[in-house]
């Protein structure tokens, strides 16, 4: 699973990033892999109750990479967090695979709530630069959330969202799909 799961983080980053030249390349220096191995790593023990172990590897991959994953956040493999310094993604996020996730993005709480507080960002969807999501909500498959942008509320799907609060400027069709 360990290997099949970072195939497609390395898939992701070779697909979503131009600069990416080998796979060796990615691996060895793609501060959002390392990341991501270290929070499978981290979630595996926080499973099995090794809470404590787990928050402690969680810290140190946020020293190594810059980018801080609780280790109960769920990520599907094939997620690219790319230029990943300052993410933070929550407790309770949940990240679904094709997400691109760029630098200083937030999937955080709005404060002291119970239960579901993080968001769950469905396939396919982009979070640009400095954006923070905040809730237990869902952004929709394929949306895109713009740079800065502070989403309080659901994105529908393949909707473009911008602005300070975030507001809905463009819904596009689902990409459509060829006949096998």
């Amino acid at each position: 699973m360990f290997f099949k799961n970072l195939r497609a983080d390395i898939d992701a980053a070779m697909k979503n990033d131009p600069a990416a030249r080998t796979r060796l390349e990615v691996y060895l220096t793609y501060s959002g892999i390392k990341a991501l191995v270290w929070h499978r790593r981290a979630a595996f023990f926080y499973r099995i109750r090794l809470r404590l172990f787990a928050r402690m590897l969680s810290q140190w991959a946020k020293f190594r990479t810059g980018i801080e994953i609780h280790p109960a956040a769920k990520i599907a493999a094939g997620v690219f967090i790319d230029h990943g310094a300052g993410v933070v993604i929550g407790e309770t996020a949940e990240v679904e695979t094709g997400v691109v996730i760029y630098q200083g993005v937030t999937l955080g709480g709005t404060g002291k709530e119970r239960g579901k507080r993080h968001p769950t960002v469905r396939k396919n969807a982009v979070i640009s630069c400095g954006a923070k999501v905040l809730g237990g909500f869902e952004v929709g498959e394929g949306a895109k959330i713009g740079a800065g942008a502070v989403v309080l509320q659901e994105v529908p799907p393949y909707a473009t969202v911008v602005g300070v609060p975030a507001r809905v400027v463009k819904v596009s069709l689902p990409p459509a799909h060829p006949e096998p």
